[in-house]
């Protein structure tokens, strides 16, 4: 359940459903698994142990976008189209052409899509209501859009952007590494990546490396910007922060001794304690980091306001 990839979206209004109207919600739009002829269906699931659409732990709440998806590689479609191509050419006498060969792919992807196997896969997001924030676990934006556009069709009225800062993480992410430290509880560590301005195939990487030496300052001299630096924040949480204010690789360090070992406890009871855990960290780690980069990014409409 511990988070590793964070995706950060700003709620455009206020949240009001409780936990309660949201799962109600949620239950109109299930994740059914894809019919003969479907490629991919999505649908909300239970985010944990329980059935229940959502999960509710001190106001935050947690729910998980479901994809079923046919595998049935192109590949495939294109060596059984082939074949039978063969099998057409012999029986007519003549080559299948441009037009028949386009129509037998059709009639072989259809085929073969009624009897491929399935493939399940979770997304989850974690809605902080008090800050107006939509967090989503998910390593790429497609993943993450995909959530956020199934709640747009799920929630009338439903509205989420991509949260942005006044100060650009790569030029924020310069200046620490010129100054040899990271502001606040932050920390750098040692993993970095570098790309020229110039030449986007120039790219420089430093992995369990040293970052304090000059020769990363040189590089950043010489046009060279972060992409990727890895940090660390309150000593309790490592990250790899990225120059689009992606949060990757999340581990949670000394938290994880906060859990109360030694004790027996059912997958429930674990699984709530571990939410709480993980918002409560999360929660200000994400609010120190936007202070650091200059504070949320007013839109026109905010600034009117």
């Amino acid at each position: 359940m511990w988070f590793k990839n964070l995706i950060v979206f700003r709620l455009t209004s206020a949240w009001v459903l409780s936990p309660g109207e949201l799962d109600e919600q949620l239950s109109y739009r299930p994740l059914i698994p894809c019919a003969g002829y479907d490629m991919q269906t999505v649908g909300w699931v239970p985010p944990g142990p329980q059935d229940r659409l959502v999960h509710a732990v001190n106001g935050h709440l947690l729910i998980a976008l479901g994809v079923d998806q046919k595998l049935l590689p192109t590949s495939v479609i294109n060596q059984v189209s082939k074949e039978r191509a063969v099998e057409m050419a012999a029986q007519q006498g003549y080559p299948v052409g441009r037009r028949q060969l386009r129509e037998l792919k059709e009639k072989v992807a259809d085929e073969l899509r009624a009897r491929a196997f399935s493939r399940r896969s979770m997304t989850r997001a974690w809605i902080d209501p008090e800050r107006n924030l939509l967090v989503v676990d998910a390593a790429t934006p497609a993943k993450a859009e995909e959530l956020v556009a199934t709640l747009r069709d799920t929630i009338q009225g439903f509205s989420a952007v991509l949260l942005e800062t006044e100060k650009s993480p790569s030029v924020s992410m310069s200046a620490w590494l010129m100054f040899g430290d990271a502001p606040g509880r932050f920390n750098i560590e040692q993993d970095l990546e570098l790309q020229s301005v110039k030449d986007e195939k120039s790219i420089v990487r430093y992995v369990r490396h040293p970052l304090e030496g000059k020769e990363v300052q040189k590089h950043i001299s010489s046009g060279k910007s972060p992409t990727k630096l890895g940090m660390s924040w309150n000593g309790r949480t490592a990250f790899i922060l990225t120059a689009d204010m992606q949060i990757k690789r999340v581990q949670f360090l000394d938290i994880v001794k906060d859990r109360t070992e030694g004790q027996e406890q059912e997958a429930d009871e674990q699984f709530e304690v571990d939410f709480a855990l993980m918002t409560g960290e999360l929660s200000h780690l994400l609010m120190e980091l936007i202070e650091q980069l200059g504070g949320e990014l007013k839109t026109g409409a905010q600034q009117a306001a």
